[in-house]
């Protein structure tokens, strides 16, 4: 009979664990952003890594603007473990550069901050409004577990909208009333349910440009 002696030890792989964040930048890319907080609530700070590509042939000149850096933006999300990191999810190329077109108006800009174990992802766009992402670490990827967005005319809210994936639940709010100044507002407020049940992973997102909040 064999003795628990004479089993062999489990292999323990560190191919995702690393010294430090730098040591996860792909080859042709720099660290464009880096932001540190608790994002697996084991009281580490744990990092997460905006990253942008470096390809020359992406550079443009606006008549405008000048020369102009179009390569696309991504994230790595690592865990802090005892002082070294481990990948927790990667997704290169998901947001769009910080010198896109504005139309009439500027791009919006992008911004990210890890607040009680979530990571929320925004979009501001100054006097229209903003809209951002909430994501959770559960089963293996970042999961989008709720979305928000603001429609403002200047400093006037003229509705507001909010989804919870993991309740299913939508609630808006619009603005009745038309002559309304900051604060004097009045909201009328409707509150649904949603279809949806699979939670979109950050790293199988291909362009935060083109995500849409489908309720199904």
């Amino acid at each position: 009979m064999t003795s628990k002696k004479d089993l062999p030890e489990k292999s323990v792989s560190t191919a995702d664990i690393k010294n430090k964040p730098t040591d996860f930048v792909p080859k042709s890319y720099v660290v464009f952003e880096k932001i540190f907080g608790d994002l697996n609530k084991d009281g580490s700070e744990d990092c997460v890594l905006i990253i942008k590509g470096t390809d020359k042939t992406k550079f443009v000149n606006d008549e405008s603007r000048g020369e102009l850096d179009r390569n696309r933006r991504g994230i790595i999300v690592l865990f802090n473990k005892n002082g070294n990191y481990e990948l927790a999810t990667k997704n290169y190329n998901c947001f769009s550069s910080e010198n896109e077109e504005g139309g009439v108006y500027y791009a919006p800009e992008l911004g990210f901050e890890i607040t009680k174990g979530n990571l929320y992802i925004s979009y501001a766009h100054c006097r229209y409004g903003y809209w951002a992402y909430t994501f959770r670490y559960q089963n293996s990827d970042l999961e989008l577990i709720g979305y928000d967005d603001s429609d403002n005319r200047g400093p006037v809210i003229n509705s507001e909208t909010s989804i919870n994936y993991l309740t299913r639940t939508k609630i808006v709010k619009v603005n009745t009333n038309d002559n309304a100044d900051s604060g004097e507002e009045i909201f009328e407020k409707t509150v649904s349910k949603i279809n949806r049940t699979k939670l979109i992973r950050l790293s199988e997102i291909e362009d935060f440009d083109e995500l849409r909040m489908s309720e199904d």
